[in-house]
């Protein structure tokens, strides 16, 4: 395992820019989520990080190694030390598991096997696995041996390439379990691409957001969720209430009470950051602010409510309650927001 280090990592195809200055360290033995929609540069980053395309600036250090640097260093790929796990695992279909999974080994090493059963072995899949063909294999069995793969070679580095797109949601929650367990075990350093929000903030040490080709923030997925650096990025990693108010000393005074403010405060006017869980449903003898239930969706462990403030002002917020008493559409309810916000300039 190593650390990885990129510093002003940028790359353009023609006039589009793709990446733009993007500086990223992922310590030793850490997991980091790069979270991003569709164009926003991920796939890139990670055939620079690879080797497959040359960076137009910046350095790619793995371990204190340097291995790219614009116009000076190109390691190729096959001398990088880093295992590289595709979307949906692309692996050969004319090879068994063991075949796939020890292809890039040297020879005498791969007839003996052994790295091989303890890869597989690592990944989760028994001995038995290893002369199935690929499409003998579900979704997720398929995933385990392309991580298999890019680990057997023990690299210094994993990169892994939406690895649970496409799966059902029982088996994506069971394959990243797997993944993450086999990811620890080998003490790996590995960096995950994703669009998807509950994954990242799931799976990674930090998370980063890249957005237009710059990573825009980078912290623990506590942090990145209760205090995003800006009103994008807070509704890019979850649903997002958003009401203007008044920042005063260390509180923000908006329609649904005077909040605390998490973090730096503000003074004058704000937009207040407020996410549906903090949202209550509290007693009449409580207090709160009143309001009308106008919309609500059953998920099993989750209610979500749509509620229309009684003020006159025709405001609508989000609720996501685990218990909502059984409010139902046209239920006269009282509203109370539990624990700190987060404010931004208007």
């Amino acid at each position: 395992m190593a650390e990885l280090r990129c510093e002003g990592l940028a790359k353009s195809y023609g006039e589009r820019v793709v990446l733009a200055g993007v500086d990223l360290v992922v310590p030793q033995g850490t997991l980091t989520a790069i979270l991003g929609a569709s164009g926003s540069g991920k796939t890139t980053l990670l055939r620079l990080l690879v080797g497959f395309v040359a960076a137009d600036a910046g350095t790619i250090a793995v371990g204190g190694r340097l291995v790219a640097e614009a116009g000076r260093v190109h390691v190729p790929p096959d001398k990088r030390a880093i295992g590289y796990v595709a979307q949906e695992g692309a692996l050969f279909p004319h090879l068994t598991v063991a075949e796939n999974v020890g292809f890039g080994l040297p020879r005498a090493e791969r007839r003996r096997g052994r790295r091989v059963a303890e890869a597989l072995e690592l990944v989760g899949l028994e001995r038995g696995y290893a002369g199935r063909a690929p499409h003998e294999l579900s979704g997720g069995e398929q995933r385990r041996v392309a991580l298999a793969r890019a680990l057997v070679p023990r690299p210094a580095l994993v990169l892994l390439d939406e690895p649970f797109s496409g799966l059902d949601a029982a088996l994506r929650a069971e394959t990243r379990s797997a993944v993450l367990a086999a990811l620890a075990a080998a003490g790996a350093t590995a960096l995950l691409v994703t669009h998807d929000q509950a994954e990242a903030l799931s799976t990674g040490d930090e998370v980063g957001v890249l957005r237009d080709g710059r990573l825009v923030q980078v912290a623990a997925p506590e942090v990145l969720y209760r205090a995003p650096a800006d009103l994008r990025v807070a509704r890019f990693v979850g649903e997002a209430v958003v009401l203007p108010g008044e920042g005063r000393g260390g509180e923000a005074v908006c329609r649904l009470g005077r909040l605390p403010v998490r973090g730096e405060s503000r003074s004058g006017p704000v937009q207040v950051m407020i996410r549906p869980e903090q949202i209550r449903l509290v007693p009449p003898a409580a207090g709160g602010v009143a309001a009308r239930v106008v919309g609500r969706a059953f998920y099993g462990p989750e209610t979500v409510l749509r509620l229309e403030l009684a003020d006159g002002s025709g405001i609508a917020v989000t609720a996501r309650a685990f218990d909502d008493g059984g409010a139902a559409v046209g239920d006269e309810v009282r509203l109370a927001v539990e624990g700190p916000v987060a404010v931004y300039p208007p």
